[in-house]
């Protein structure tokens, strides 16, 4: 049996050309505006972000959405989300903004806040699962009123720069573009109301923008062979071998691996690889009608709990697959001769 492993080592720990996934070409965040209603001095939108990726979701601490204003707005309030940072409002008196600055920063709310400040799809950490494995989840929206704009869809400009982490780089976002309003079913499903504007922003994923090395490594081994063929040496980098801890050290409660760093730098134990994962594909049976093997999945990173993961696997003979234990499969086909 030739074995190909396509490495994607899409353990997802997580229309511009900068940023292109070949395993799932059309996948993408969309991050759609709807306008839906006027106010004396601007308006109010619903923002929603889909994950339209089949096998990427946006694990803990969740997404990160920034954007320029295009004149000098201010958002007054928001439901369902928050900005990081409120800026310089001391221009205001009376009615202060929850944010006036030129490039705010959005994050989603935590689970768990009152009910009044709870929006559809909101609340999750930011959190938000493939559209592959959970459509369902694979949403996150919040409402935000907006003042110091236009007050009609001939005098409103669009933001520009949009930004998203989720939660580190690697996507990079397309400009805003008005497109065909949104069409709203009320819950009896026996009227129809729509945006009174909406546009779109496209952001898509680069492995090579999110990261200068892999994320993870693939070891093999076989039941007619006790040799283990191990990932590469410094496969994902030699850069944390200063900073690793070995599996029996008293180093690791004094570190704090409860405490991640601000910029996500993970805490691995020491290994040749120097990956926060490895992927083991070891061949079970090998007989003339069908063949088995077992993965194992193991995280070697000290600060991050992997509680919602995926595992994209590239091999030549997977559209023919039978039967799978433990997993959840799903064949994704980007390409008719590729599974």
């Amino acid at each position: 049996m030739r074995v190909v492993i396509s490495a994607v080592c899409a353990i997802v720990l997580f229309s511009y050309a900068a940023a292109y996934d070949p395993l799932d070409p059309n996948g993408n965040i969309t991050i759609k505006w709807d306008v839906v209603s006027w106010t004396p001095d601007g308006y109010v939108a619903v923002v929603t972000m889909s994950n339209f990726q089949m096998f990427r979701h946006i694990m803990n601490p969740g997404w990160t959405l920034g954007w320029t204003w295009a004149k000098k707005e201010v958002i007054w309030s928001m439901v369902g989300a928050q900005t990081t940072e409120q800026g310089d409002c001391s221009k205001f008196k009376g009615n202060v903004p929850h944010c006036c600055k030129k490039t705010p920063t959005v994050v989603d709310l935590l689970p768990g806040v009152p009910y009044n400040q709870q929006f559809s799809n909101c609340c999750k950490g930011g959190v938000v699962a493939a559209w592959g494995q959970d459509p369902s989840s694979a949403v996150s929206s919040f409402q935000v009123s907006i003042g110091l704009a236009g007050t009609s869809n001939k005098t409103v400009k669009l933001p520009k720069n949009f930004t998203l982490l989720g939660p580190g780089p690697g996507y990079t976002c397309g400009p805003a573009k008005v497109v065909p309003s949104t069409v709203f079913l009320t819950p009896d499903k026996r009227r129809k109301t729509q945006a009174l504007m909406t546009w779109n922003v496209t952001c898509t994923y680069s492995q090579f923008l999110a990261r200068k090395n892999p994320g993870c490594c693939v070891s093999l081994s076989s039941f007619y062979n006790e040799t283990i063929t191990p990932c590469p040496t410094c496969a994902c980098g030699c850069q944390n071998r200063r900073n690793c801890v070995k599996s029996d050290s008293k180093r690791i409660n004094m570190v704090g691996i409860h405490t991640p760093k601000k910029d996500n730098e993970p805490l691995l134990q020491c290994t040749h690889h120097m990956c926060p994962i490895r992927v083991h594909w070891h061949v079970k049976l090998n007989y003339k009608d069908y063949w088995r093997v077992k993965v194992a999945v193991t995280n070697f990173n000290y600060r991050m709990n992997y509680s919602l993961w995926t595992l994209a696997v590239q091999h030549p003979n997977l559209n023919n697959v039978t039967q799978v234990f433990s997993f959840d499969y799903k064949p994704l086909l980007p390409y008719e001769s590729i599974s």
